[in-house]
């Protein structure tokens, strides 16, 4: 894929979701793709300003804190509503590019100055109505997936899919694993990712399945964790690992012999995936929300529907070119190129 260059230098204002740090800890998806492209733009020259959590660490020109840190509260809202019209006054931005609540921009969508809205989640065709009516031209939509991007042309705006990316350099490339290699789970516990179709599959085939990841104690998902998953976990031929960091990951997926992780919803992206093919380790998962993006059917991987479509492919994964994985990652999911990508387009809204 070429990569573009533009030369001139812009100031950019980046917003991510007040909860969690930039970069996150531990887990946060999007806090790692707004540190990726703070990195990222300052390296090809331009000065980068974060508006985010009081205790983001992320190297920027400067940095503004959000004064509410609660995303669902009308309160913090306001909040910061004001905290990032200061941080406009201040910075003077050419563009502003916000991962975090809309209504955050409200006091400057009126405003000719050009801002870019991140989904990486499915958007609300109300609030997407509401604001390109009031900002006009000077707001474009970006959606983790062509997925997203389609909801969201529904309720209007300009949209343009970019998707999730992953630091390539972070990730081993393993071009071969051993016969008895397991299969892992890598995603939160729940009963969307799919872990206990994942266990169902992997006791059919007789195959080793290690899970990672987070889960909750309480409600519906504490419920399916203590009576579908816990029960299940025997360390022998189902292994629960809990949480991984980012070492721990790389060494995981690098010596597994699929990532298994059979959704039961609309996925926006998921970055475990693209992590995944950065190992150059194939996919098993199914053909809903972004995955048919994701994976190439046979090629990088297998979409299933069924247990019994889940044992096939686990029979055929050996057929798949661990290295054309690799090269999915690097050619359309690497940092690079994405941040390449968004480069571009705040120069296309600047000129």
């Amino acid at each position: 894929m070429t990569v573009k260059r533009y030369l001139f230098k812009m100031k950019i204002l980046l917003t991510a979701d007040p909860e969690l740090p930039v970069p996150p800890k531990l887990y946060g998806g999007i806090e790692r793709i707004v540190d990726l492209l703070i990195t990222g733009l300052q390296n090809l020259g331009h000065e980068v300003a974060l508006v985010a959590n009081p205790e983001s660490t992320s190297k920027v020109n400067k940095f503004f804190p959000w004064r509410g840190k609660r995303s669902q509260s009308k309160f913090d809202t306001l909040q910061n509503m004001i905290t990032l019209w200061q941080a406009v006054q201040d910075f003077k931005p050419d563009v502003v590019h916000s991962f975090s609540r809309i209504f955050y921009m409200l006091p400057i969508l009126r405003s000719p100055l050009p801002k870019v809205m991140s989904y990486q989640r499915r958007p609300s065709d109300r609030t997407v109505k509401l604001a390109s009516q009031i900002a006009g031209k000077s707001l474009t939509f970006t959606g983790c997936s062509d997925s997203i991007c389609n909801i969201g042309r529904n309720a209007g705006g300009t949209w343009q899919t970019i998707y999730n990316c992953v630091e390539l350099e972070k990730y081993t490339f393993q071009p071969i694993v051993a016969n008895d290699a397991p299969l892992v789970f890598l995603s939160r516990i729940e009963r969307i990712k799919g872990a206990h179709t994942a266990i169902a599959i992997a006791k059919k085939c007789q195959k080793k399945l290690i899970i990672a990841g987070n889960y909750i104690e309480n409600g519906e998902a504490g419920k399916y964790w203590h009576e579908e998953i816990k029960p299940l976990l025997d360390n022998d031929n189902v292994e629960y690992i809990g949480t991984v960091n980012d070492e721990q990951k790389n060494n995981l997926l690098g010596k597994a012999l699929a990532m298994i992780v059979p959704i039961e919803w609309e996925e926006p992206f998921g970055i475990v995936f693209a992590e995944a093919l950065a190992c150059g380790t194939p996919i098993i998962s199914c053909p809903r929300g972004s995955l048919p993006e994701i994976v190439r059917e046979g090629t990088d991987g297998y979409l299933i529907n069924n247990i019994a479509e889940g044992c096939n492919a686990v029979s055929q994964i050996s057929q798949i070119n661990r290295y054309e994985c690799r090269q999915r990652a690097a050619e359309y999911f690497s940092a690079s190129v994405i941040i390449s990508q968004y480069e571009q387009l705040y120069t296309k809204l600047i000129r």
